[in-house]
């Protein structure tokens, strides 16, 4: 009985196909810490830095990323947390 469940939702745990990275396909794009409108889509809503297999950038951009919030944060361009 339990090879039936396990046949019924064999398809169910496959994996979504991965993105590249959204600054190795554009040369245009770059990473630079005094554009916060930029950096805001790879941080949460209370702050945090989004990881690498949710946001699907190459680990080379992700440490340029991580380096640019940072300055950001720490030149008030950026909050560190959230409000609430």
């Amino acid at each position: 009985m339990d090879r039936d469940m396990d046949r019924d939702n064999a398809g169910a745990f496959r994996r979504a196909r991965r993105r590249g990275c959204p600054f190795c396909g554009d040369e245009v794009v770059t990473i630079d810490y005094k554009d916060p409108q930029a950096l805001r889509y790879f941080v949460t809503e209370r702050g945090k830095i989004v990881p690498r297999r949710i946001s699907g950038v190459c680990a080379k951009h992700q440490r340029e990323l991580t380096n640019a919030i940072k300055r950001a944060r720490n030149i008030a361009l950026m909050p560190f947390t959230s409000n609430e």
